[in-house]
């Protein structure tokens, strides 16, 4: 048996020692490179751009500007193609633009022998503007007269609205406690390892082929073809190792313009390498979002009504758009499903860097706010905090109050009541002064958390699988979905070799995607993969399984009926002891048997029409340092329903790198921007604070397994949740610690600063 079980990684020892070839380890003879030349204003458009002397640079191959390009807009999200215009991506991009939207637009592009004359290059080049008054704020965008960002759009890029349980008006009229707060979420990078790069050529006259670090190799070929006005056929997406993603590439930011370039320069091998500098303002951030809630509840603890409004900020591009602030009203639906529910949001452009996906989509940015107010909610109640959410909590048989669809897997009571365990929460409880006194204060805090696994029925989940017997009886697996880091690889792995029935040392996987080649899958994202391939590789392995049985059948001349195959060899199913040929035998007849010889594969492609909900929660215990406003936490951990573990190690890698970011933005990461100019003064790691192994604390991980009967091996996701519950589980700790309500993140020694005097502590 394979599944539940840390064996090694596929990939361990290639990353270990270096082996693994990333984009940047491919290098083509003659290969040029390009740079984009940015705007240094955030709004306003460019009256001329002299590229006279760049031109003339010995080295410098070619000066592209917005005037050079096809003037066809196109989408750069990495989300699956949709025949519904409502659901489509809002196609607000060029290759280079004209009009500038924010501090560090592309408006051209420099071609040079190497990266020395290319900085050359770029100091040569000299652009006048006429500037206009940054929209730095989405309060500014939506003001009155205000200067339209994308024609037409009035600044807001969508607006949607649900409503559950009755109207929320008459729910909050007939509880017996109704409380109101606002909240604010930053925005902030991924800050993955890799930066942006891709490079792309031309194998033939008609084919180009694009190297990249992406998530999503099926998606850009298409975004490519549609930048370009190209078939798709004829362009080429392949994926090596990839450094790190978080979502970031989730979108099409190079790809199109490297295919641009080949194209224009006869096939020539081609590379654009973002700076750290570059990544951090030009490429994607993660939404800010600006929530007003409203709770009602009852005195007996029954949580009656929750009101949510939220402003999220898309910065000078669509790019995912208002599909983040969309999914955090779903995504956090699940978590109190019996109350009655509102949600309203409005996705609006401002002249701020494009926001884009990052890791769980949304949902951080509303659940902060949704367990900031249940957490007040439970206060003034008089209600223990633990208990008010086991009260309330999703629990089996729930059904998600807007589409109905029933949770087949549910075991979030279970999580709060391990972590309350694990932190011994009434033991310090009953222990520490009601009303702390003194510099350094403690206190405990709960957060729980919902999260989808995929993107169905909003979009559609296709995943390909394909798998080969050799002539040795070993496999060869190939998925179209990505490994980006995560562990999907080894994964795969263990379900082909479980369903099989051969050992797991056994199964080679195919790790790069190819376009041309690999099966169809939308790629990683949404903590949809091992959910979504699960049922690919599940179908692919057990259709294998039949021909190979079939094919023993004629072998042994025993029904195929009668056969299984157990640790790579052919037995009877009745007595699994008693082996009756070698799979290797059977393997080297299918290939040479003079009259029935053939190879032995099973190619599928598997569209998933469900979406398995994932639970859990975070407990943490920290000091609260007054004079210095300083968080330091003692302990944490996070509680995890994702239905079965498939890799527990691995699982726990997910849940230490998630809950890490989660305490990144509860405390430290922003990305800061100058209101009048719209200029991010701390685009590099030395200005923007990420925390350090010193700053991150042993992290406690628990995992409350249930089956997940909609996927192929009872998972759901796990890849994204960790980082939901830490931010608002530390802001409950400060309340508890301080008796101070922080509703903004990040909760940074300046924002503890700023509430504690008006608090009164400082």
């Amino acid at each position: 048996m394979a599944i539940g079980k840390s064996v090694k990684r596929v990939d361990a020892v290639a990353k270990v020692t270096g082996r693994a070839r990333y984009t940047d380890d491919f290098f083509i003879p003659g290969m040029l490179v390009a740079k984009y030349v940015r705007s240094t204003i955030a709004h306003g458009r460019v009256k001329k751009i002299d590229s006279a002397k760049a031109k003339r640079l010995p080295g410098v191959e070619a000066v592209f500007t917005y005037a050079d390009v096809p003037r066809t807009p196109f989408a750069t999200a990495g989300h699956p193609y949709s025949l519904d215009p409502a659901h489509k991506d809002v196609e607000d991009r060029l290759l280079l633009t004209r009009h500038v939207r924010y501090w560090g637009d592309e408006i051209a592009v420099v071609v040079a022998e190497n990266n020395l004359v290319l900085q050359e290059a770029l100091k040569l080049i000299q652009v006048d503007y006429e500037a206009y008054e940054p929209l730095v704020a989405p309060q500014a965008s939506l003001a009155k007269g205000a200067r339209e960002i994308h024609s037409g759009s009035q600044n807001v890029i969508g607006e949607s609205q649900y409503t559950v349980g009755g109207p929320i008006d008459d729910a909050l009229a007939g509880a017996d406690v109704v409380l109101e707060s606002e909240y604010r979420t930053q925005m902030c990078q991924h800050c993955h390892i890799e930066n942006h790069v891709a490079y792309a050529y031309m194998d033939d006259l008609e084919h180009i082929v694009v190297v990249s670090s992406t998530q999503i190799p099926h998606i850009a070929r298409r975004i490519v073809g549609e930048a370009l006005g190209l078939p798709w056929g004829r362009i080429r997406v392949v994926k090596p190792y990839i450094g790190g993603g978080f979502g970031a590439k989730q979108d099409v930011i190079l790809e199109p313009m490297v295919a641009f370039l080949t194209l224009k320069l006869g096939g020539r091998p081609i590379k654009i390498d973002l700076s750290r500098e570059e990544c951090m303002v030009g490429t994607r951030t993660r939404h800010p979002f600006e929530v007003k809630m409203r709770a009602g509840a009852n005195k007996d603890g029954t949580l009656v009504a929750l009101d949510m409004d939220a402003l999220s900020n898309t910065g000078a591009y669509a790019s995912h758009g208002h599909s983040v602030a969309g999914a955090a009203g779903a995504k956090s639906r699940s978590l109190y499903p019996r109350a009655a529910m509102q949600y309203h949001a409005r996705t609006v452009y401002t002249n701020t860097p494009a926001a884009g996906a990052m890791r769980a989509y949304g949902a951080p940015q509303m659940i902060f706010a949704v367990e900031g107010i249940i957490e007040e909610t439970a206060r003034k109640i008089g209600m223990d905090p633990v208990a008010f959410r086991i009260k309330n909590v999703a629990r089996q048989g729930d059904a998600d109050p807007l589409t109905g669809e029933r949770f087949q897997s549910c075991g979030l009571i279970e999580c709060l009541q391990r972590g309350k365990d694990l932190i011994r929460w009434d033991e310090k409880r009953a222990a520490w002064p009601k009303r702390q006194t003194g510099a350094l204060r403690h206190g405990l805090g709960v957060a729980c958390f919902s999260y989808a696994s995929g993107t169905y029925p909003v979009c559609l989940e296709i995943a390909g699988a394909r798998i080969i017997l050799n002539q040795d009886a070993s496999l060869h697996i190939q998925v179209g979905a990505t490994e980006i880091g995560q562990g999907l690889d080894t994964i795969v792995a263990q379900m082909a070799a479980e369903t099989i029935g051969v050992p797991f040392d056994d199964v080679h996987v195919v790790s790069t995607q190819d376009t041309d080649v690999a099966p169809f899958d939308t790629g990683a994202y949404a903590s949809r993969q091992a959910y979504v391939a699960s049922n690919a590789v599940f179908r692919a392995a057990r259709e294998l399984k039949a021909k190979i049985l079939e094919h023993a059948g004629r072998v042994s001349g025993i029904l195929s009926g009668e056969l299984d195959i157990l640790n790579g060899e052919i037995v009877q199913r009745k007595d699994p002891s008693r082996k009756v040929v070698s799979l290797k035998e059977v393997a080297l007849n299918a290939y040479y048997d003079k009259e029935r010889g053939g190879q032995l594969t099973a190619d599928v492609s598997h569209k998933t029409c469900t979406n398995a909900p994932t639970f859990g929660c975070t407990f943490v215990e920290i000091a609260v340092d007054l004079p210095l406003c300083k968080v330091d936490i003692k302990e944490i951990y996070n509680v995890h329903d994702s239905g079965v573990i498939l890799h527990p190690v691995m699982a726990k890698g997910q849940v230490h790198g998630g809950v890490a970011m989660g305490i990144a933005a509860g405390l430290y990461e922003e990305m800061m921007i100058d209101r009048e100019s719209g200029y991010i003064y701390n685009n590099n790691f030395l200005d923007y604070k990420i925390p350090t192994a010193v700053d991150v604390p042993d992290i406690g991980c628990e995992f409350v397994e249930t089956y997940e009967p909609t996927s192929g091996y009872g998972n759901k996701s796990l890849g994204e949740p960790p980082i939901i519950s830490p931010p608002p589980a530390i802001r409950n700790a400060i309340w508890d610690a301080t008796g101070v309500q922080i509703n903004e993140l990040p909760m940074t020694p300046h924002t503890l600063l700023k509430y504690f005097k008006k608090a009164g502590l400082l």
